[in-house]
């Protein structure tokens, strides 16, 4: 538990005074492939209030992993008669710092549809049951976060898994499975642990997910922020709670 050491005379000041306070959590649900996800993210920083502070967020995902089968599966699912076929059948997301891990199970097919004597019929050219391993390598880019999916590895049936590891097929999931991940962690990490006009001026220099205990999956970002007195003053809350 880290606890503020400011008071208030000290801004301002011509003494540089040490800083080092975590700001209160905060409590954010947020709409993530269709269904309400509780997240909650907290702010750590560090330094010296004469110069830029380092600071990390961390958002808990706890509750993104216990809903992450349904959230995949709404983004993922395709039930098209005459193409592609996806359905995800179970999914788990683990830290393994500083990535995180995709256990995927799904169930894909591919037809083809084409008419013969005035119908059409409808043929599988490929399907079967696959389970994936994505590693999820997190990073900044632009200023902002970013993920990228690295397919470990594919235990995948028959033709189905010539396809999924040689064809464009398994370059297509891994892509649909990286924007999906990347777009609810997106949102998950913009948790508003510090104020928007903080958030502004933050710049951000990396991003790792950890291991938050009992199982918990934690996703942080860290930086530097040159904030004013005013600025600090608002930060500047004692925390008594234990962390989330």
């Amino acid at each position: 538990m880290l606890v503020c050491f400011l008071t208030p005379i000290a801004f301002g000041a011509d003494r540089p005074e040490a800083i080092n306070l975590r700001t209160p959590p905060v409590h954010a649900t947020l709409p993530i492939g269709g269904q309400a996800v509780g997240i909650t993210a907290w702010a750590e920083l560090s330094g010296r209030s004469d110069a830029p502070l380092h600071f990390t967020v961390t958002a808990d995902l706890a509750e993104l992993q216990a809903n992450i089968t349904p959230l995949l599966a709404a983004d993922l699912n395709r039930s098209n008669r005459c193409g592609e076929r996806l359905e995800v059948q179970s999914a788990t997301l683990a830290a393994a710092a500083p990535s995180a891990l995709l256990n995927l199970h799904v169930h894909y097919e591919r037809w083809a549809c084409a008419k013969a004597m005035g119908r059409e019929i409808a043929k599988r050219l490929v399907g079967g049951n696959a389970v994936l391993d994505v590693r999820l390598n997190p990073s900044v880019e632009s200023g902002a976060p970013a993920l990228h999916a690295d397919v470990k590895s594919i235990d995948a049936d028959g033709s189905l898994g010539d396809a999924l590891k040689s064809g464009s097929l398994g370059d297509t999931l891994r892509e649909k499975i990286r924007t999906s991940v990347e777009a609810a962690v997106a949102k998950a990490a913009t948790a508003p642990a510090l104020p928007a006009e903080v958030n502004g001026v933050a710049q951000l220099g990396g991003a790792a997910f950890r291991d938050g205990g009992q199982g918990r999956l934690w996703f942080s970002v860290e930086g530097e922020v040159r904030l004013t007195p005013d600025q600090l003053r608002a930060l500047a809350v004692p925390v008594t709670e234990p962390r989330p």
